[in-house]
């Protein structure tokens, strides 16, 4: 179970520092592995408890889209920690926040397939 933990906190500080570094309007204030890690704490909770309030409260628009506004609130999530972050974690604004969130999420699911974490909830 801790284990699980760590390894999806990893996951997302190397999620933030891939973003970062493909994307010029994406910048970590102090690139340190203690800022990722922090920042990937920070999305993590933040994945965990807002993102499903933000899918229920938009389940509409969700449908509507057939899906797509998940990459709305994925940048919504992401654009969410930035200003959280205390200016650790910088990002231009909301067309590169989706753009982030699609490099985040798509960097999350190789990893996490990679160290057998898909489907794991403990």
């Amino acid at each position: 179970m801790m284990r699980t933990f760590f390894l999806r906190l990893g996951v997302n500080a190397v999620a933030i520092f891939v973003t970062a570094a493909l994307l010029p309007g994406i910048r970590v204030r102090d690139e340190n592995p203690l800022t990722y890690l922090l920042l990937g704490i920070l999305f993590g909770v933040l994945n965990a408890v807002v993102k499903p309030v933000l899918k229920v409260l938009t389940c509409p628009l969700i449908l509507l889209t057939l899906g797509l506004f998940i990459l709305v609130i994925n940048g919504l999530i992401l654009l969410l920690t930035s200003v959280l972050s205390g200016g650790a974690l910088v990002v231009d604004g909301l067309g590169t926040a989706i753009l982030g969130g699609i490099v985040m999420s798509l960097t999350n699911v190789v990893l996490e397939a990679l160290l057998g974490l898909r489907g794991k909830d403990d």
